[in-house]
């Protein structure tokens, strides 16, 4: 039943707004308010919306489909400098190795915890940084390029913690959802207003385009924040079990 919800959330979000408007739409043609006509230009209103929601629709999904690679590319690189440190460990017993990979550790319940904005980027970054004077205490004990391909993968991890940050916190042009909500929202008043024969047909079709629209609203907002953890009601979100697989192997024991 849980999941039943979680995967028809956005739906039963939409079917009250489309129930209130139906109620609206059967008290106004109750009443005798109906005043518009359908016609060719508000056929053509429709289709005008229809490619507005597409058009943001592609924009959202390119930022989505970007995103399903960064907690795997993120995981990748944490557990390469986990193992690096790991082998260093077993090979020479040093103290330096243990306290970096218990680093690495404590860097990945803090990436977990900003992703449910828990923990404050700063923090993150922090933590980010301090990796240096660990990788920089291991120098002595190792070659050259073993500390090379340790400082490849913090960069990596700074770049992909950067961008993510950037999708979660900026939103797809602004100014096209305020214009497509106020489209939607004429044409569902228009929808209420239309007069056409018979009832029941208007009816079923005031529902219909009403219901579309509304979720197609919801869905794009939704998908704009591929990583809205944190945000009550969100339900398509990249999916980080590559990065909570990893806390569980290279936790200790």
């Amino acid at each position: 039943m849980r999941k039943f919800f979680e995967n028809y959330r956005l739906l039963l979000k939409t079917l009250p707004f489309v129930a209130l408007i139906m109620a609206v739409k059967y008290m106004v043609h109750l009443f005798g308010y109906e005043f518009i006509e359908l016609n060719a230009l508000f056929t053509s209103f429709i289709a005008a919306n229809v490619f507005l929601l597409g058009f943001l629709m592609a924009g959202v999904l390119t930022d989505f489909k970007e995103s399903e690679k960064l907690p795997g590319e993120l995981a990748v690189s944490l557990e390469s400098i986990a193992d690096e440190a790991a082998l260093l460990y077993q090979a020479k017993q040093l103290e330096e190795a243990e306290k970096c990979l218990e680093h690495v550790r404590l860097l990945i319940a803090c990436l977990r915890g900003w992703f449910h904005k828990t923990e404050r980027t700063r923090t993150l970054f922090r933590h980010l940084t301090e990796l240096n004077r660990l990788i920089a205490a291991l120098e002595p004990h190792t070659q050259a390029n073993f500390i090379v391909r340790l400082k490849q993968e913090q960069t990596n991890i700074r770049r992909i913690v950067t961008r993510i940050d950037a999708i979660r916190d900026t939103s797809f042009i602004s100014s096209g959802y305020r214009i497509a909500e106020i489209n939607s929202l004429l044409l569902i008043l228009g929808l209420i207003g239309v007069a056409l024969d018979p009832f029941a047909h208007t009816l079923f079709l005031t529902g219909s385009i009403s219901l579309l629209f509304l979720y197609m609203m919801f869905l794009i907002k939704d998908l704009d924040n591929p990583f809205g953890y944190y945000q009550n009601g969100s339900v398509e979100n990249i999916s980080i079990n590559a990065i909570e697989d990893l806390e569980k192997r290279i936790s200790p024991g």
